[in-house]
């Protein structure tokens, strides 16, 4: 233990010693020569597959976000796990006739597959089920009741005689108050993505009978959240905590300001942070029996537990990714979960007294399909696990055209035809001709030795001098949580490669310029090599493919945009990076979308 705390302490001088100060664009960041991030994704319910809207909203983002973290040499941990408590749950074993611990150990399982084929590189996959977790919920629950951080209070709520049970979160729906829409749950309308509770709904009714409920009597403990306007709103509109800089307000995205702003200027209200139910972290408190943890308590703290797990698996100390200041704290999710991460979270995580807050949560919008929104329910969704049987090797393909088109300000369409345009149009006849083209020919003129950089023409040393820019210019973007616009920089350094061959012409130039040729192949080559690089966050497989084809080894993001190869560097025979989707393929897709209807 003594160990741990003195490498924290050492840990914490070298951070405080390393920072350097960058500016880019008239505007200032600040930058640690290496420096420490927690990295969340929203904790998927262990009920069902994952789909598309899925991927886009919370996991793909973070992926790409840590992959560049970690290529520039940061101490990241990328946390996420099963949410596998709450009405969700229990439904979904009502509903197939089983366990509720059934129905979370099988998507757990198929999930946690899945994310890792798709190339989402969690540090951990844990899930809320572990005794660590009921553990260290239970021990959070704990310190805030003894710090009289909840109120306890008998009110009445909505009872499905028929059912025996209280109805709460997904057990009651109505129609939604905001928006109007009916089916709205207890807790969110999936529609709007607003927040509710029981008594806001319209005409409610039991998900469990069917019946229009009555009001019973019970107990529950409270988060009074309007105690803590005063910190919060500051917090959240200015980036100001006690006083001081904690954040760039300006840097976090419209809607999760929006949507903030517009509850803590309605005000906060008491929120009940336990719930009458069997399935779920049983609350730590005598009288509490038959009682479990709200889930929106239980599967935040989720985050803290798996990285204990991680820690304990990786000999680290857990405590440096939660309650050190010097640790970045970022919370990726889907717009109907901005509250539960931007004001509730962020209270406990307070009230509590030693963790850090988050310095930005990059809520996307969602994600429809064909142009309608998706739906489990209907089954109108691209499941990721039908995907990667169907589209074999080609998860890349996917990655792209789901960050080509993320809803990162507004809500944006996913189409089969647009993903087949953007597999064609710009990873084959954009990435991969340009790939091809320079290792085919480095293969056909050379042997597939690199040929030296000889003397340079005003054209190369442009050529160079935009090469060395992109590496900067899609981290810049990255770090501003711009996926898309950092997506559009990396196929423009392809383009720069493409339009660099178009107008040099190599293959005309090899029968009259030996030495001429050399310099616009080295070059050429010196932009693959890159682009192997920089592929590496958004297009992972790409990467390793480009990476073995080229063969390069211990190369990082600091390399790109240099002369990364050598002379008379020995690279392998070309390979496709990626293949041409037939029309018949995407009519096929269609019909298989259309058919599930």
């Amino acid at each position: 233990m003594l160990i741990r705390l003195l490498l924290s302490l050492i840990s914490h001088i070298y951070f405080l010693i390393t920072k350097t100060y960058i500016c880019e664009n008239n505007f200032f960041l600040i930058e640690m020569s290496t420096k420490r991030y927690t990295v969340t994704s929203a904790l998927p319910y262990a009920n069902g597959p994952l789909h598309i809207g899925h991927i886009a909203g919370a996991y793909l983002p973070a992926d790409i976000y840590v992959r560049y973290l970690r290529g520039k040499g940061h101490d990241v941990v990328f946390v996420c796990g099963s949410d596998e408590h709450g009405a969700a749950i229990t439904l979904q074993a009502k509903k197939e006739g089983v366990l509720p611990q059934e129905i979370v150990d099988k998507y757990h399982n198929i999930n946690k597959k899945v994310f890792a084929d798709f190339g989402i590189d969690f540090s951990i996959y844990h899930r809320t089920s572990d005794k660590l977790h009921h553990e260290t919920a239970q021990e959070f629950f704990k310190t805030l009741a003894q710090k009289g951080v909840f109120t306890k209070k008998t009110a009445e709520q909505f009872y499905d005689k028929e059912s025996n049970q209280f109805l709460a979160d997904r057990y009651i729906s109505g129609q939604c108050p905001k928006c109007n829409a009916e089916g709205a749950y207890g807790d969110q309308c999936e529609k709007c993505g607003s927040a509710l509770s029981p008594n806001e709904l319209i005409n409610p009714k039991s998900t469990l009978s069917g019946n229009t409920p009555i009001k019973k009597e019970t107990t529950h403990w409270y988060l009074p959240m309007q105690n803590h306007e005063n910190w919060l709103k500051p917090w959240i509109e200015d980036g100001m905590l006690e006083g001081e800089n904690h954040h760039d307000a300006k840097a976090w995205r419209s809607q999760v300001l929006g949507q903030c702003k517009s509850w803590i200027d309605g005000g906060l209200k008491a929120r009940a942070m336990t719930r009458d139910l069997e399935w779920g972290v049983k609350v730590p408190i005598e009288g509490a029996d038959g009682k479990v943890l709200y889930v929106w308590l239980d599967a935040p703290i989720g985050y803290i537990s798996a990285t204990k797990q991680w820690a304990k698996d990786n000999d680290k100390n857990w405590e440096d990714y939660w309650k050190d200041e010097n640790t970045e704290l970022v919370h990726f999710i889907g717009k109907d979960n901005i509250v539960f991460h931007c004001i509730i979270f962020p209270i406990i995580l307070k009230a509590h007294g030693e963790y850090i807050l988050p310095t930005n949560v990059p809520a996307n919008e969602f994600l429809n399909l064909e142009g309608e929104k998706l739906s489990t329910s209907r089954n109108w969704a691209i499941w990721l696990h039908e995907y990667l049987e169907d589209f074999k090797g080609q998860e890349d393909a996917l990655r792209y055209v789901l960050c080509a088109t993320a809803p990162e300000s507004k809500d944006t369409d996913f189409t089969w035809k647009d993903f087949q345009a953007r597999n064609n149009n710009e990873l084959v006849a954009i990435f991969g001709n340009f790939i091809n083209r320079v290792v085919v020919l480095t293969n056909k003129y050379w042997e597939g030795k690199v040929p030296a950089q000889n003397s340079l023409e005003d054209y190369d040393n442009e050529v160079i001098k935009k090469l060395k820019e992109f590496p900067q210019k899609i981290g810049v973007s990255i770090k501003k949580f711009r996926f898309r616009e950092a997506l559009v920089e990396f196929m423009n350094l392809a383009r720069l490669g493409n339009k660099y061959l178009a107008d040099t012409e190599p293959w005309k130039l090899k029968k009259t310029d030996e030495r001429r040729t050399e310099t616009i192949m080295n070059i050429a080559m010196q932009i693959a090599a890159s682009l192997a690089i920089l592929s590496e966050p958004f297009m992972p497989f790409t990467c390793k493919k480009l990476k073995e084809m080229l063969a390069l080894n211990n190369v990082g993001w600091e390399d790109a945009g240099g002369k990364i190869i050598s002379d008379n560097h020995k690279i392998n025979k070309a390979t496709l990076l990626f293949n041409k989707i037939e029309d018949d393929v995407i009519k096929e897709a269609i019909a298989k979308l259309k058919n599930k209807l």
